[in-house]
């Protein structure tokens, strides 16, 4: 009965049925018992799950709903909203991680009895896991699940942000000493009460299914990443190779916190090891239960979540942590500076209005034991806005600011700037001649949309900061990459520490030695493309009338096999994104690991980008075999006894093909590929096309490398120029 409470969408049912929307559109207009809707809105209907299910059963187009879909349809159409229900869902995971037999125990039987049970049975795990008590009382209105929530799932969740979170406070005074502050914390996860578990008792059977096939915790990971996919603008990751690189700066430690939670990303990144402490906030209730439970599932730490705004009222003001790693809000201008002037977590200066980042910093300090490293991310601007420079000066000084290093444009949003790493570390003792470390990766930004180069940036990165680290300076400077500094050299006006304006440039492209050898790979790449050139253009006589064949046709008759990209799969391998294939580059991107199997490409395959309006397709070979299929992406693998992939990629590139296979959106350009059409020729002649579209292709490449080598040497001989590396006669 409660089933018929979730609701699902037309691009739901068409994930059901592995169909198309249009196919769900044609059923609505030609099957007269098609569910009526139940909700949503005249343009956009969502219909009751279990009708749809039933009708889909019986028409013959659904022998079985699969379990991830049906479990999550059943999430995402939760009355109460997908929060709601992910929070629930997560709860009664932990309960099958930590109790198997308890859940045995409650869920036999009918709904209402389960969910008479459900919430004696979630205390025995969510107190001793989070020092939980059942939401009662005023608290019971905020509590993540409780169904009268009144925080809003559309709104952005913002961690320190300043909007009120009227719960129950968590036990600890605000760590200040003024009474303006009405802002309390709230322990993270609360027990729901049965009248809120009742609608969400298919989706707890559904999830129990789930974890008996998956895992408890990759079934957790699994809805969680399909709603943070669902709602990518509500919410700020940090990627994971980021939050690595941060954990292993931190280094090894029992007691950790993230005062700006969020996803729980930084926490998930740290090394396991006994009797270790998590301590997590952020203002956003709904997050902060998610982020909980996602940790409780990921380790067998104790996890201490609270929600509430970190910076107005602290949930663990008495907490002296081994490190804290924080992914701070930025150019939050309400961050509390009018309240908070009189703090005493400002023992370095009071932050400007402009200046939230640094109190972010200066609260991570204070939260720290004497001798203890934070790792916050920060935007490039707090290492030289002027307002900014007393307090930085001050963390130099006195030796709490040990490291800035420069990320790679593209390693965490924005995307569109370079963000950096601080280290931090809480002085235990005044540093005789202090010295800090500069490091700029900038050099392994990748064209791809995939991020940077991960590996060369950790190795370079982190062989910098162990050295500096055990020597309080870095003896070997690395010109262009890392330097150490004197703090007295950084105290002049401005108090710059963007790394890139203190390290020496290195030699103009590896010095006279590496242009030369440019030029002669450019002198014989040029050479090369004269050889490939095509040859004159010689016209058909008489022009050839083919019967001609779609993708799409050919894929049901078995001549090809067609695959869509976009999953990560469980194994880290390179990713072909589309710009990889526009560019003609190797596999640059990363996707985020995932329990659906990648798409892993062979030689042979013919790849199609879907955005963007170009006529592009690109046939795999050895050197790009094993890649993991990346987002608008199409595969197409043909039948070798029937389709030569040089002859199909050749036909796809037609520019008449693509226009007539394209529709056009308001911003954006989407192709079709089962609509290009290619001529239905005997094996022997697609071979004689596919041989000349080769030769083609490799004239292609040809000049790309041209291009690359002759903007390398231009570019070389102008630093070289300028930094008087080379000389001008």
């Amino acid at each position: 009965m409660q089933d018929n409470a979730t609701e699902v969408t037309a691009a739901g049912i068409a994930r059901l049925a592995g169909v198309g929307r249009a196919a769900v559109s044609n059923w609505r207009r030609r099957h007269a018992d098609f569910p009526k809707p139940v909700g949503g809105t005249e343009t956009s209907p969502s219909f009751a799950l279990a009708e749809i299910e039933a009708w889909l059963r019986k028409q013959g187009k659904l022998a079985e709903v699969p379990l991830r879909e049906r479990v999550w349809q059943q999430l995402a159409g939760h009355p109460e909203g997908p929060v709601t229900a992910l929070t629930h869902a997560g709860c009664v995971l932990l309960l099958i991680h930590d109790r198997p037999t308890v859940w045995l125990e409650v869920s036999s039987g009918s709904d209402e009895r389960l969910a008479a049970m459900l919430p004696g049975a979630l205390e025995q795990v969510l107190v001793p896991r989070f020092g939980t008590r059942p939401a009662t009382g005023p608290a019971a209105a905020n509590a993540p699940g409780a169904v009268n929530s009144s925080t809003s799932v559309n709104q952005p969740p913002r961690t320190g942000a300043p909007h009120a979170v009227n719960t129950a406070p968590l036990g600890h005074a605000v760590n200040t000493p003024s009474a303006v502050h009405a802002v309390n914390t709230s322990p993270a996860v609360h027990t729901p009460t049965g009248s809120q578990l009742l609608p969400s008792a298919p989706l707890l059977r559904g999830a129990a299914e789930l974890a008996a096939d998956l895992g408890a915790r990759q079934a957790f990971e699994f809805l969680l990443g399909r709603h943070l996919d669902a709602n990518p603008r509500q919410y700020t990751l940090t990627p994971a190779e980021l939050a690595g690189l941060m954990a292993d700066l931190a280094g090894p430690a029992r007691t950790l916190l993230d005062p700006a939670a969020g996803t729980g990303a930084l926490l998930r990144a740290v090394s396991a090891r006994p009797d270790q402490e998590l301590y997590a906030q952020d203002d956003a209730t709904d997050l902060a239960a998610l982020t909980a439970l996602r940790l409780a599932l990921h380790t067998r730490a104790t996890v201490r979540a609270a929600a509430g705004d970190t910076l107005r009222a602290d949930a663990f003001p008495d907490l002296r942590a081994d490190a804290v790693l924080c992914h701070p809000p930025f150019n939050e201008r309400n961050w509390g500076h009018d309240e908070l002037a009189y703090d005493p977590r400002w023992e370095y200066g009071f932050p400007a209005r402009n200046e939230s980042e640094l109190a972010w910093v200066q609260h991570a300090l204070a939260r720290l034991r004497d001798g203890g490293t934070a790792v916050l991310l920060m935007p490039p601007a707090a290492a030289s806005r002027r307002s900014g420079r007393r307090i930085r000066a001050d963390l130099l000084r006195r030796g709490a600011l040990r490291a800035v290093v420069a990320l790679p444009i593209g390693a965490a949003p924005p995307y569109n700037i370079p963000l950096h790493l601080w280290v931090l570390r809480r002085p235990d003792k005044a540093p005789a001649q202090p010295e800090v470390l500069l490091v700029d990766t900038g050099q392994y930004a990748t064209e791809g949309r995939g991020g940077p180069d991960w590996r060369a940036v950790r190795e370079a990165v982190l062989d910098a900061w162990s050295a500096f680290d055990r020597a309080g300076t870095l003896r070997e400077e690395r010109p262009g990459l890392a330097r150490s500094l004197p703090v007295i050299d950084l105290l002049d006006d401005d108090v710059d520490l963007a790394p890139a304006r203190h390290l020496p440039p290195p030699a103009a492209a590896g010095g006279t030695d590496a242009l030369t050898a440019v030029r002669e790979r450019l002198g014989d790449t040029l050479r090369l493309t004269v050889d490939l050139t095509p040859p004159p253009a010689a016209p058909a006589q008489p022009a050839p009338r083919w019967p001609f064949t779609t993708v799409g046709e050919l894929a049901r008759g078995g001549a090809l096999v067609m695959r869509t990209g976009g999953n990560g799969g469980h194994a880290r391998v390179p990713v072909l994104t589309d710009h990889d294939v526009l560019a003609g580059t190797a596999p640059s991107g990363t996707l985020p690991e995932s329990d659906e199997e990648a798409v892993l490409t062979e030689p042979g395959d013919v790849v199609v980008p879907v955005l963007g309006g170009g006529a592009v397709a690109r046939v795999i070979d050895d050197a790009t075999g094993g890649a993991a299929l990346g987002r608008n992406l199409v595969l197409l693998r043909p039948d070798p006894a029937a389709l030569d992939p040089w002859f199909l990629a050749g036909f796809l590139r037609g520019t008449a093909n693509n226009r007539q296979a394209s529709s056009y959106a308001s911003t954006a350009t989407r192709l079709d590929v089962r609509r290009l059409q290619l001529p239905r020729l005997a094996l022997d002649e697609q071979r004689r096309y596919g041989a000349r579209f080769r030769a083609l292709d490799e004239f292609e490449r040809a000049l790309r490398r041209a291009n690359r080598l002759g903007d390398q040497l231009v570019r070389g001989m102008y630093d070289g120029l300028t930094d008087g590396t080379v000389a001008p006669g």
